[in-house]
């Protein structure tokens, strides 16, 4: 199975790259709590993958660490594709938005505008926001411009 064949509803190209760094994000704590377990399922799910599949990508990555990237510009990027795995199936629940926070403080993000950074990022997925309009507004809001 070639995850890059995987396509959202928006139109971009999901990759195996945007589903490890999903898994690794929700390993960051070294566990994967049940919420996250059904979360990954869930996603797995809608790329076609098997319980098995998923349940084997799990094991195989959970041992592997996120390399956050560095720029500003690529930590915008990995979040912005997380949430554009959430919102895939335009349901946005609370364990979705815990793998999103915990995304955030891994890369950094100031903790008293992750929760406006998340608002921004997945109201800009589902409008289907220009990409680079909202890292403009993504920019005025973590440096509160």
């Amino acid at each position: 199975m070639n995850f890059s064949d995987f396509i959202t509803h928006h139109g971009k190209r999901v990759n195996k790259q945007a589903f490890v760094h999903l898994l690794q994000v929700a390993c960051t704590d070294k566990k994967i709590t049940y919420e996250e377990f059904e979360f990954l399922h869930k996603k797995g799910q809608k790329f076609g993958l098997t319980d098995p599949e998923i349940d084997h990508l799990i094991e195989a990555e959970k041992d592997h660490h996120y390399h956050q990237p560095y720029s500003l510009h690529e930590k915008f990027e990995h979040f912005y594709m997380v949430a554009e795995l959430i919102v895939a199936d335009d349901v946005v629940d609370e364990n979705e938005l815990k793998i999103l926070r915990k995304f955030a403080i891994e890369v950094g993000f100031s903790y008293d505008r992750i929760d406006d950074l998340i608002k921004l990022v997945i109201d800009g997925v589902i409008n289907n926001e220009d990409e680079d309009a909202l890292y403009n507004k993504f920019r005025k809001v973590l440096f509160n411009n």
